[in-house]
């Protein structure tokens, strides 16, 4: 049996990382592991032209903690550590995997196709592709149906 003593879930706060974030939670508390989730916040940026200038505009990192501080689990069974990190969300994400070190990533996709993935990039990919250790991606749920399976659930 593979042991997992910590595993990497981060979160873009979206439909597909709510997902993520259950399954995430559901391997930790299988297999004893702590849970790290992680949050990249982007500084507000403007382009003019074709430079990109960061905008000072305070708060983005105390709204980003915010929001992981609401984040809801089903019980305190499992270790869950929150981190807020700045900068390329894939780099960041692959820095705190190799820090930590992770033994799993567990990422949520937005499973965009076409010019919109070819325009916006897909951070998933990129974990995939460069992350050491094994990386699960999940989409999230379809809108005919938006409850999670009862296997997610289970205690």
């Amino acid at each position: 049996m593979v042991r997992l003593e910590a595993i990497l879930h981060p979160t873009d706060f979206s439909p597909s990382s709510d997902y993520a974030q259950h399954l995430a939670w559901s391997f930790a508390r299988d297999h004893g592991a702590r849970l790290i989730v992680v949050h990249v916040a982007a500084p507000p940026a403007v382009m003019y032209g074709e430079v990109v200038a960061p905008l000072a505009q305070a708060g983005y990192k105390d709204n980003a903690w915010k929001a992981l501080r609401r984040l809801k689990w089903p019980d305190e069974s499992v270790s869950v550590e929150l981190r807020v990190e700045t900068g390329d969300p894939a780099h960041e994400i692959l820095r705190v995997a190799r820090d930590i070190p992770c033994d799993l990533i567990v990422i949520g996709t937005h499973g965009r196709t076409g010019l919109r993935r070819l325009l916006l990039g897909s951070v998933a990919e990129q974990v995939v592709r460069k992350a050491t250790c094994p990386v699960v991606t999940i989409k999230s749920l379809t809108q005919e149906n938006q409850e999670y399976p009862e296997s997610m659930l289970d205690d």
